[in-house]
């Protein structure tokens, strides 16, 4: 784990991701996006995958769309892909490593949001399968006042509805476009994996997993309530 900054002593609130960082998801945009490619007759532009990570599903499908030159297909394509995902995620739930029990940890101690670019039907959908729905006090999603990551509008309400200064606020990140949004809205940020790139959108934090030894370790010293 690679420390370029510094956090408070003590968090005021946390907000997570979900796809990716508490749901192994990725996974299934993923085969979505080959699906609706093939569905179309189309093929994925070579790394597309790197360049859809963490993007709203809507304008992932404009994004397909473009890039496969065939703008006429973007609502068709965007349909698709939340069809197909919502028909993965439904048959095979997974939570990523660590993210239970760093959840299951904190809930109660301090304030717990979800910012996430998916539908909400979606984020309740894959919280409640994982059991971890019930531990988050607020989820946040785009709408047609909250703009999607990139921008800051999601991680700015989050730390609202927390009731906490966003500098005093943070949020856990497994995609350079949510790492940019959590950054813009003032809040610190626990990179999650390694993805090409990370260097120049880099967070506080870096960690490989949500249990990695020395994140556990950080966290529990900050709430010394805390119990195995």
């Amino acid at each position: 784990m690679t420390v370029p900054g510094t956090f408070p002593s003590i968090p005021a609130a946390l907000v997570f991701d979900c796809d990716g960082t508490l749901v192994d998801t990725e996974s299934h945009w993923q085969a979505a996006r080959m699906r609706s490619f093939s569905e179309f007759g189309l093929k994925a532009p070579p790394g597309f995958a790197e360049r859809a990570a963490g993007v709203h599903y809507t304008e992932c499908g404009s994004l397909m769309a473009e890039e496969t030159g065939t703008p006429e297909l973007a609502d068709a394509l965007t349909q698709a892909l939340l069809s197909h995902f919502t028909e993965l995620a439904d048959s095979t739930p997974t939570t990523m490593p660590g993210a239970e029990d760093l959840v299951r940890l904190v809930s109660g101690r301090l304030p717990l949001a979800v910012a996430s670019n998916c539908p909400a039907a979606v984020v309740e959908a894959s919280l409640g399968r994982a059991g971890l729905l019930d531990h988050f006090d607020h989820l946040v999603v785009p709408d047609e006042e909250l703009r999607p990551k990139p921008e800051p509008d999601l991680y700015s309400r989050a730390a609202d509805l927390c009731g906490t200064p966003p500098g005093d606020t943070l949020a856990f990140e497994d995609s350079l476009t949510g790492i940019e949004a959590a950054r813009r809205a003032g809040l610190r940020v626990v990179g999650v994996g390694r993805q090409p790139g990370w260097q120049e959108h880099p967070a506080n934090w870096w960690v490989d997993t949500l249990d990695a030894r020395e994140l556990v370790s950080w966290m529990r010293g900050t709430l010394p309530d805390a119990t195995d």
